[in-house]
């Protein structure tokens, strides 16, 4: 009888609502076992260890990493990703990180860097790569069934704004909008793309409707990105906190080709579900719609793939330094 495979076993660092909701997907896939769980406040560790009651809780990384594990997923402030990632690389283990991976490129580049020289498996979570629309218009892009695909236009305007402070200090978040929801929109971009080279980068950034100056301690709350890539294709990027939208979000990213275009939107201002339209001049096909339980899909492709044997470096991490570039250039830096 053959023996049965154990499952990968994960730490959970940060177990907000976020982290809670990947641990949840995670237990749900049966992918992998939570092994631990660490978070500096007691009423959200207490919470987690409901999804895992024989899973241990402790109060630190450097706690979670004396145990015996495979893997730590990070859902914590932006500015401990580099760091926390680094210790955990460090100890030999493979990294799932919330978005972003660091503040800026040079911290991006350092995590890849050190899940390269160890060999271990580095994910982040672009989680909306895995919803069914964008995955369908992802095929229809890539199968070449919409032409040459030569404009982009992406939109990710949120009528409220982060309720946790550290959002809002550019030392303890690297940004703004741009990092918090920008960064969603530029990977899809480039992947859509195929991460071509990117030609220039131009933007106008606000913070309370003024241009946002360099050194003023403040964050976007608007931005408009645009990209001119190596062939000479043209993205645009736009994305906002506390915007007047009408609606508690627009959602929006749109691939235009030569023989048609695709779009994915959100349905009345909803965060969680969207439909995707396939255009043919002034018709369209809708080609996904809801209901769609996508949130923790990303975490657990990560975690099947480390169950499946593949806890070395993915070279697809380092599309992540890509992603972490562009950021760098639009905000002047």
């Amino acid at each position: 009888m053959k023996k049965k495979q154990a499952l990968p076993r994960l730490g959970f660092l940060g177990t907000g609502w976020i982290g809670r909701h990947r641990m949840e997907a995670i237990v749900k896939s049966g992918e992998a076992e939570v092994a631990a769980i660490a978070d500096p406040c007691p009423e959200n560790a207490r919470d987690a260890g409901t999804l895992a009651p024989e899973a241990p809780i402790v109060e630190s990384l450097e706690e979670l990493l004396e145990l015996d594990l495979d893997g730590v997923v990070i859902a914590t402030p932006s500015a401990g990703h580099c760091y926390q990632s680094l210790r955990a690389l460090d100890r030999g283990l493979a990294v799932f990180c919330q978005k972003p991976l660091g503040r800026n490129a040079e911290e991006a580049r350092l995590v890849v860097g050190a899940a390269r020289a160890v060999n271990r498996l580095l994910g982040v979570d672009f989680s909306y790569r895995y919803t069914d629309a964008i995955q369908k218009m992802h095929q229809l892009v890539s199968s070449g069934e919409l032409g040459q695909v030569y404009a982009a236009d992406l939109v990710f305007h949120n009528a409220y704004g982060p309720d946790k402070d550290w959002f809002y200090d550019p030392e303890l978040s690297g940004g703004g909008c741009l990092m918090d929801l920008g960064s969603h929109l530029v990977d899809l971009a480039l992947w859509f793309f195929g991460y071509p080279q990117v030609r220039s980068v131009s933007s106008s950034i606000f913070a309370g409707g003024e241009r946002l100056k360099v050194g003023s301690g403040k964050v976007e709350d608007y931005a408009v990105v645009s990209l001119v890539l190596e062939d000479g294709h043209a993205v645009r990027v736009a994305c906002s906190w506390n915007v007047s939208a009408g609606r508690d979000a627009v959602i929006e990213s749109s691939f235009y080709g030569t023989h048609g275009g695709v779009s994915f939107k959100n349905v009345q201002g909803s965060f969680y579900d969207f439909v995707a339209e396939r255009f043919r001049g002034t018709s369209s096909e809708t080609i996904a719609a809801p209901p769609d339980e996508w949130g923790g899909r990303c975490a657990v492709a990560w975690a099947r793939q480390l169950r499946l044997g593949g806890n070395g470096f993915d070279p697809q991490a380092e599309q992540l330094v890509r992603v972490a570039e562009v950021l760098d250039a639009a905000y002047g830096r």
